[in-house]
């Protein structure tokens, strides 16, 4: 796999014409199935006040309705810059077939988006990490898996 640098250049373009409309942060995110873009996102945190609208967050959500679909299988993702913790876990999520990226992680944490402490903090035990993470009420919370796998008309992902 080697990528196509035409939907490179279009992710690393929205990227920076998010940051020069003042519509967001600099990261820009190309979805492309067969050749053809599906969909695009670009960074709308601050201005949807969303912290989840990263631009591939955003793209997946674009191509997964345009699919009306929750899978992006045979599709690729471009994103200007390497995803951070939260958006690998989505385009893995979506199971995207390839990641192709330009800037690096330490290149964007060097510009201020330093996502280094996530990968540190989700390797640490719960009674370590800096947000309390506390087991409630386990014996209960079992019955919700319980009735999915009694579900029928369930659709696994």
């Amino acid at each position: 796999m080697q990528g196509n640098p035409v939907f490179m250049q279009q992710a690393i373009a929205l990227a920076t014409e998010n940051v020069v409309s003042g519509r967001g942060g600099p990261f820009g995110a190309v979805i492309v199935r067969d050749g053809e873009v599906l969909a695009m996102g670009a960074n709308s945190v601050t201005i949807s006040n969303d912290p989840t609208a990263h631009a591939e967050v955003v793209a997946i959500r674009n191509a997964c309705a345009e699919l009306s679909s929750f899978t992006l299988q045979g599709c690729e993702i471009y994103s200007s810059c390497e995803p951070c913790p939260m958006c690998l876990a989505a385009i893995y999520w979506s199971r995207l077939g390839a990641i192709y990226y330009g800037s690096t992680a330490q290149e964007a944490a060097d510009a201020g988006f330093d996502d280094a402490f996530l990968y540190d903090e989700v390797a640490l035990p719960h009674g370590q990490r800096s947000i309390p993470t506390i087991n409630l009420l386990r014996d209960q919370a079992i019955s919700s898996f319980n009735a999915w796998r009694a579900y029928a008309s369930r659709i696994d992902y």
